[in-house]
């Protein structure tokens, strides 16, 4: 399977952009920096629908 790219918000500076996604791999939780402000953010995908993953962004911190 291909990676999926999902547009996310960062939390710290609000800025979009793409996270890449490996429905292959499951539901998942991973660590990933800001690809504008490069801090730490927690991921979390949810594969509910394998073709259109479901992600939700935290700061690592929180």
């Amino acid at each position: 399977m291909e990676l999926i790219a999902v547009s996310v918000q960062c939390p710290h500076c609000w800025e979009h952009f793409d996270a890449l996604v490996d429905p292959s791999q499951g539901d998942q939780e991973y660590v990933e920096d800001c690809h504008v402000c490069c801090q730490p953010l927690l991921l979390t995908v949810a594969l509910e629908d394998p073709e259109s993953p479901q992600v939700t962004v935290r700061a690592e911190n929180e």
